[in-house]
């Protein structure tokens, strides 16, 4: 069986490729190195994978209609596991005119992707990657799956939401197996410059203000990305067309989050605090049950040891 990750370059996507490469299996990476961010740092994350003989990339776009270049990747009769990460990001920039980009990579290349999943016949799992984005505003804490109808509080919730239905319209409809986890604020290694503990650990590095939306008191369930690999791996068995939360057990206010991120970088930050942006919610915090009743998963990374491992391997990079 080969291997599919789409977003293959990105932050999550090489971490998962790096993994199946060191259990010898044979990876298809997919990635268009969109310029959400500079593309040259997504081509550091998979600098040693490209080396390997078992991976290899296709630079291309999921969103077009001609899907030909992917029946090329793979032999007729091989079987096929596919890992769909590749998606849009971001909650602040998916207001205005930039939501065009959002539906087409977050909607339209998905279904894309299905399409072509269910025509191919031999694709064992279609394992989506969602957002706790897709909740909104929750009254009350953790979050959980059988909401009767999440609310999504931004266009990229809306647009990660429709996508994780379009895949269970095709596990209930055509029999495509598939899975989809919902990821809470994932950090370490290769975390994308936008998200929140690389922004503020340049800052810290720098000396600039670390800039805070609100007052520090909003909570988040930060998951390392270790815990979120061996996550996906664990689902690659769950072909049902369930959803799943993969948050990792380190939900705690942003103010003691930064503190355990002095702690770390051993210097402390300057606080400069901003209002709350369109589309951030107040708290986030995930019932994890669901994924643990089904594949035994829990999170196995205290946020110090995660957040240690973050600044050495960006450390490393600027060295």
């Amino acid at each position: 069986m080969k291997y599919m990750i789409t977003g293959a370059a990105g932050f999550i996507g090489s971490n998962l490729a790096r993994q199946l490469l060191s259990e010898d299996a044979e990876v298809v990476a997919v990635d268009c190195f969109r310029d959400y961010y500079p593309p040259e740092l997504k081509r550091a994350n998979i600098a040693d994978l490209l080396k390997n003989p078992s991976f290899k990339l296709c630079e291309e776009d999921l969103s077009g209609k001609n899907m030909s270049w992917l029946d090329r990747a793979f032999d007729a009769s091989e079987e096929i596991l596919v890992y769909h990460l590749a998606a849009q990001p971001g909650v602040r920039k998916s207001w205005g005119e930039e939501f065009y980009q959002y539906t087409t990579d977050n909607i339209i290349s998905t279904q894309n992707l299905l399409e072509w999943s269910l025509k191919r016949g031999n694709v064992k799992n279609f394992i989506y990657a969602s957002s706790s984005s897709v909740y909104g505003r929750v009254a009350d804490l953790p979050m959980v799956e059988d909401m009767t109808l999440p609310v999504p509080d931004s266009p990229y919730g809306v647009t990660k939401l429709a996508a994780e239905n379009l895949v269970r319209l095709y596990t209930r409809n055509f029999g495509l197996p598939s899975v989809s986890l919902r990821f809470f604020t994932v950090y370490g290694p290769g975390q994308r410059p936008d998200m929140a503990f690389s922004i503020f650990l340049e800052a810290i590095r720098t000396g600039n203000p670390l800039r805070i939306f609100g007052d520090g008191s909003q909570k988040r369930d930060f998951t390392y990305v270790g815990d979120v690999v061996r996550g996906l791996r664990l689902s690659e068995k769950c072909t049902d067309g369930r959803v799943m939360n993969l948050g990792g057990g380190n939900t705690l206010p942003l103010l003691e989050a930064i503190g355990t991120l002095e702690e770390a970088a051993g210097k402390k930050a300057k606080l400069l605090f901003m209002p709350v942006q369109p589309g951030d919610v107040r708290d986030t915090c995930a019932s994890t049950e669901l994924l643990f009743k089904t594949t035994g998963w829990k999170p196995s990374t205290p946020l110090l040891e995660g957040l240690r491992r973050q600044i050495l391997e960006t450390e490393n990079r600027q060295n």
